[in-house]
């Protein structure tokens, strides 16, 4: 399967595209002015410590204080073993987060923190909505091959090198070659790699740690301490392997930086680097801006006509299958599987897509045969092998539903390119003209009731006051000879459809 990697680089942003199957499989976008935070080391200041919620609030500099749960705080494994009393080795770790697992009673916070005390940290998770970023005390810093980490005694290697040979290989040259009481994580771009090149990428990750601390000990607090690599420098860190045919790059300056980069970490790469000197736009070129336009949208139409629907809550994503126009064969049974089975694959894409995280629930076809039901659940794990964020999927339950989970690091697709409509404020709909002229009329009734004065101001949105001129023009002409008063309506072009103003005094100059 061909794989691609288009970057489109300019002063006010960058996007990267990867390609499966000329298919936008995943898109990064950065913008010059919002540079991501994931990655950054900061020298922070406790400014709120939660017992209650085992966790604390870390001031680093950023718009909001950032969040340190309680298992991101201990320092090493020697002093968290002591804490929780278990036996030296038994302690669990969650490697893909970075935090520590607590198999016995839970650490208290309080006794670690305190407010106003100075802590290194790293940010795991950037700032999504009205989150602040998610912070740990365990530094991790990623390197071409290999994952340094100073505060923990562990090596791990990513489940990606299955053969158990190569594994057992690459353990015992870190083990040999990493300094005592620190941990590194040995990632899946280190497969068949000599002892040469980890070493050499461990001894440049040591310098940079050393670096990171004489600067810890010299800056005050709310200071960044180290900036990670900026997105384009960290997709050919992370992506770009051997098993990536072609890296397409349209400006010229980023051109010659990756160039640098892979000459000195990865050179017999070099041959796939391209530069795109055409006319056309690059996204256009290779058809990614209309896969993006179609990536914001809620409905998504399968090849069979049947299509899934996608809404984004604030706590969840609800994701509804439906047959639509497609009716199948004479068999209703065959004709739910396969719209299932379809939109299992189109599912899978549009999470790594979207970048969708959190809880996801996903409402299949109501399917009578169990045998039709495992079918569904295994072609949904078979699909999602493919994506690098951790998923966690639970069997069909009675009511159709498969309940899954997947890891959010940073913002969803809709999250970077969208803003909540000012007109809805993000509810997704307004109240219709007939609702908000019923509101007018009973807020007219009142005014007039109450006003000492000859006449009622009304100032409404030109579709409500069509209406009212119109449609309710008996009802506005009865209450005029009903009251003795007189209603005067009024355009506004700048009022929202559902904003209006009933006034005995006129507030407004029309």
């Amino acid at each position: 399967m061909p794989i691609e990697l288009i970057i489109n680089a300019n002063f006010q942003e960058t996007r990267v595209a990867l390609l499966e199957n000329g298919v936008m499989a995943e898109l990064y976008i950065e913008y010059r002015t919002e540079r991501g935070t994931t990655g950054n080391i900061y020298k922070g200041k406790v400014v709120r410590v939660l017992p209650g919620m085992q966790a604390a609030f870390i001031d680093i500099g950023l718009d909001k204080a950032a969040f340190l749960y309680v298992s991101d705080v201990c320092s090493d494994l020697e002093e968290f073993e002591e804490m929780l009393h278990i036996p030296n080795g038994e302690t669990g770790i969650d490697l893909e987060n970075g935090l520590w697992a607590a198999i016995n009673r839970p650490l208290q916070i309080e006794d670690m923190l305190y407010e106003g005390q100075e802590i290194l940290v790293q940010v795991t998770k950037e700032p999504i909505g009205s989150k602040g970023a998610r912070v740990s005390s365990h530094i991790s810093l990623p390197g071409r091959y290999l994952v340094l980490m100073p505060t923990v005694d562990h090596v791990g290697i990513s489940r990606r090198i299955e053969n158990e040979k190569e594994r057992a290989r690459l353990r015992e040259i870190v083990q040999k070659n990493k300094p005592a009481g620190f941990g590194s994580i040995v990632r899946t771009a280190s497969e068949g790699k000599n002892e040469k090149d980890l070493v050499t990428d461990m001894d440049f990750l040591l310098k940079l740690w050393h670096n990171i601390l004489d600067k810890k000990n010299n800056a005050p607090a709310y200071s960044l301490i180290h900036h990670d690599l900026d997105m384009i420098m960290r997709i050919i860190r992370d992506l770009f392997t051997e098993d990536v045919d072609r890296l397409i790059v349209d400006s010229s300056d980023e051109y010659q930086k990756i160039l640098e980069f892979v000459e000195t970490f990865m050179p017999q790469l070099k041959h796939s680097i391209e530069l795109y000197e055409n006319d056309e736009p690059i996204f256009d070129a290779y058809g990614i801006e209309v896969e993006i336009g179609r990536a914001l949208g809620n409905k998504v139409w399968l090849k069979s006509g049947g299509y899934i629907v996608i809404e984004e809550t604030e706590a969840l994503v609800a994701i509804d299958v439906n047959t639509g126009k497609y009716v199948g064969s004479r068999n209703p049974e065959d004709t739910i599987l396969k719209t299932n089975l379809e939109a299992v694959k189109e599912i899978a894409y549009q999470l790594r897509l979207r970048n969708i995280g959190g809880i996801i629930i996903i409402d299949f076809i109501d399917m009578k045969k169990e045998s039709s039901k495992e079918k569904v659940f295994q072609s949904l794990r078979e699909a999602l092998k493919k994506d690098r964020a951790k998923t966690n999927i639970l069997k069909i339950s009675e009511l159709g539903l498969i309940e899954m989970t997947r890891k959010r690091t940073r913002d969803n697709l809709s999250g970077v390119l969208c803003e909540p409509c000012y007109y809805c404020e993000g509810k997704g709909f307004i109240k219709s003209k007939t609702t908000v002229l019923n509101e007018v009329l009973r807020e007219i009734k009142r005014e007039i009731r109450e006003t000492p004065g000859n006449t009622i101001f009304v100032f409404v949105n030109p579709g409500i006051a069509n209406l009212l001129l119109e449609e309710e023009r008996a009802e506005i002409d009865e209450l005029e000879r009903k009251y003795r008063k007189r209603i005067v309506v009024t355009v506004r072009d700048d009022f929202h459809q559902e904003q209006f103003e009933v006034d005995r005094q006129q507030a407004f100059n029309s």
